[in-house]
């Protein structure tokens, strides 16, 4: 299947990976990771793995948790101020971006914002014309980029904007995680980049898992790619430099979007959580700290389509398992803005990567559920 996704031109490459019972079964690169210069791809290409850094960050967050320093319940305000007295979006004006707003009845948790329910928006991915136009006006820096902004800089340019609507009445996909990003780093006293490299990256050897890339990693990152005019040419610069992992100023640490890895690596991530906790002999979390990020957070406002969101990812419910095809209950995943995918089911001990770098329209790319789908029929 994934050859024939090569041969029809769906993606340009890829990188599969299968890890049954700790082991890997199934490890292999497929394409070029640059099509351009005709260069292959390989089993230890870097991809900007965009969304796949918000269970990261999570981890993070769950790991000073465990040592007493908040409650998830807490106000996010207690430990930045300027998220004191959050407003509600009321009257926009198109003409020149400004706004009215009115004052929330609740203030934001730690909680709200790992479950995307805080009323914080997505800027330019938002799916409210009107925030995008708020985010831009007021400088927020949304996912990525190779200028010299930090992200205790952004965070304080949206803490003064409004939401969408009260923490907790819905869930929208947000830009809670960077905030959480820079909570790390006041709970911490450490960089944000410095303290995952400490508590999660060294200890469980996901050495190529960063921000910002070397030279000789640089040289493994693949080329975005869009599919114009009946072939695969790397993505042009937008709103961003996709160059933004090896290129510029490095000092924006995104944890909603910003991390750079490897299937290997991630694959180590998700083993440490279907272990309970550690890899290797490496504690990261509590199996009860495991136990409550794997726990639904935000009742029915996923929807009714087969899956729920805890502390960290979303995970297959029951209407789910009927559905079919995306695991048993509790397999839990996401996915990055860039064309990679991920799951994990803690009862088959079982993870699937699909790892491909890609933007714009495509060209008709099914390897995402094919692979999971088939991947599950693979289990005895």
């Amino acid at each position: 299947m994934l050859n024939q996704a090569i041969e029809e031109q769906q993606v340009p490459g890829l990188v599969a990976m299968v890890v049954k019972d700790g082991e890997v079964v199934y490890h292999e690169a497929k394409g070029f990771s640059d099509v351009n210069s005709r260069t292959e791809m390989s089993k230890n290409s870097i991809f900007r793995i965009a969304s796949q850094t918000k269970a990261i960050t999570s981890t993070a967050v769950m790991i000073l948790w465990e040592e007493g320093h908040f409650r998830l319940d807490d106000p996010i305000s207690k430990y930045i101020p300027e998220f004191e007295n959050p407003t509600i979006l009321q009257e926009f004006d198109d003409s020149d971006s400004s706004f009215t707003s009115v004052e929330s009845e609740s203030e934001i948790t730690i909680r709200h914002l790992l479950t995307h329910t805080s009323g914080l928006g997505y800027g330019v991915i938002d799916g409210d014309i009107r925030m995008k136009k708020i985010y831009q006006k007021a400088g927020v820096v949304d996912l990525f980029t190779t200028q010299d902004v930090t992200i205790k800089e952004s965070v304080m340019r949206l803490a003064e904007l409004p939401l969408h609507h009260e923490p907790e009445e819905k869930f929208t996909y947000s830009e809670g995680l960077d905030v959480l990003g820079y909570f790390i780093e006041v709970i911490s006293g450490k960089p944000f980049d410095e303290f995952l490299e400490e508590r999660i990256f060294d200890p469980l050897g996901m050495d190529d898992t960063r921000f910002y890339l070397n030279e000789s990693q640089g040289e493994r990152l693949v080329t975005v790619h869009n599919f114009l005019e009946e072939s695969w040419k790397p993505y042009p610069v937008t709103f961003y430099d996709p160059d933004y992992p090896k290129t510029g100023a490095k000092a924006f640490f995104s944890g909603g979007a910003g991390l750079s890895s490897t299937t290997a690596d991630y694959a180590k991530f998700l083993q440490m959580y279907l272990n309970g906790g550690e890899l290797n002999g490496v504690r990261i979390l509590s199996p009860t700290t495991i136990e409550t990020i794997m726990s639904n957070q935000v009742g029915d406002l996923l929807g009714d389509g087969g899956k729920e969101y805890g502390l960290a990812f979303g995970l297959v419910d029951q209407k789910g398992v009927a559905i079919g095809g995306i695991g048993g209950l509790g397999t839990f995943d996401w996915g990055g803005y860039f064309n990679t995918q991920y799951f994990a089911d803690p009862n088959e001990n079982l993870i699937g990567l699909i790892f491909k770098q890609t933007s714009g329209a495509g060209n008709g790319d099914q390897t995402g559920w094919k692979f999971r789908q088939m991947v599950f029929t693979l289990v005895e």
